[in-house]
């Protein structure tokens, strides 16, 4: 292994059991090691459990990832971890450090995790083949409130696709206060406010719910939309938006 560099290393879902034997070698062979924590969000239990996997860590929020000084010029010497829940290149700020990386010289090693986007679509049953563009539903900030979210999934339903739509997790957009997962409820709320905006009817749609996928309290719901918003158990969640499935999808979603 190189004296120095940057690892981004993927935790997983959300079970630290599910790390693969090198990102758990990569982060436990770190000097520094920094979490990640408003792209995605560890359990509290795994939280508690961390250190002593892999080692003493610190948090890192977005106005240290996205100005990544203090990352990079560690890295240029020592050996610098950011761990990332799920896959560590979801997200294209961490594709944005290996870019950062190559202008300094500075090793960037990547260790994958298992990422919700490879979850989802097999425990749910829906073909991973008929998914079109991913959308996320974020928080409205006061009056402002872009259709864009729905608009995808009006597209992907015109084309026969389905839509993995994740949620926001944080209500103030600033990614750096402690993180508040979005709840079905207000998954709904928004989903149904975008559609008032687009004239569209979304009430009647079969939704899936995805909640804490990747851990042991892992569940998945299929409903309306009312149905759907009146689920208060799990963490974080994501939604599945179907378009017409096919009858092996049909059955496989009946189970839930």
């Amino acid at each position: 292994m190189e004296d120095f560099g940057l690892w981004l290393i993927g935790l997983g879902p959300g079970d630290l059991n599910q790390m693969s034997i090198a990102a758990l070698s990569a982060a436990q062979s770190a000097d520094y090691r920094f979490l990640e924590g408003y792209t995605a969000l560890l359990p509290p239990a795994q939280l508690d459990n961390l250190e002593g996997i892999v080692g003493a860590w610190d948090l890192r929020m977005r106005s240290s990832v996205e100005q990544p000084e203090e990352l990079l010029d560690l890295a240029q010497e020592q050996r610098v971890a950011l761990l990332v829940v799920g896959d560590p290149l979801q997200a294209t700020t961490h594709v944005d450090l290996q870019l950062r990386c190559v202008e300094r010289g500075i090793p960037c090693h990547v260790e994958h995790g298992i990422s919700i986007t490879t979850i989802v679509t097999g425990a749910v049953g829906l073909q991973s083949y008929r998914f079109g563009r991913q959308c996320t539903l974020a928080y409205p900030y006061g009056d402002y409130l872009p259709t864009s979210p729905l608009e995808i999934i009006l597209e992907n339903r015109e084309r026969g696709l389905h839509t993995l739509t994740l949620l926001d997790l944080d209500p103030t957009g600033m990614g750096e206060g402690e993180q508040q997962p979005m709840t079905p409820k207000i998954a709904i709320e928004v989903l149904r406010s975008m559609a008032a905006k687009l004239d569209v009817e979304v009430d009647e749609w079969i939704i899936v719910l995805c909640s804490d996928m990747g851990t042991e309290d892992a569940r998945i719901n299929v409903g309306t939309a009312e149905q759907i918003s009146a689920i208060s158990e799990g963490r974080i969640h994501c939604l599945l938006i179907p378009a017409k499935l096919h009858e092996l999808e049909a059955s496989a979603l009946a189970r839930w």
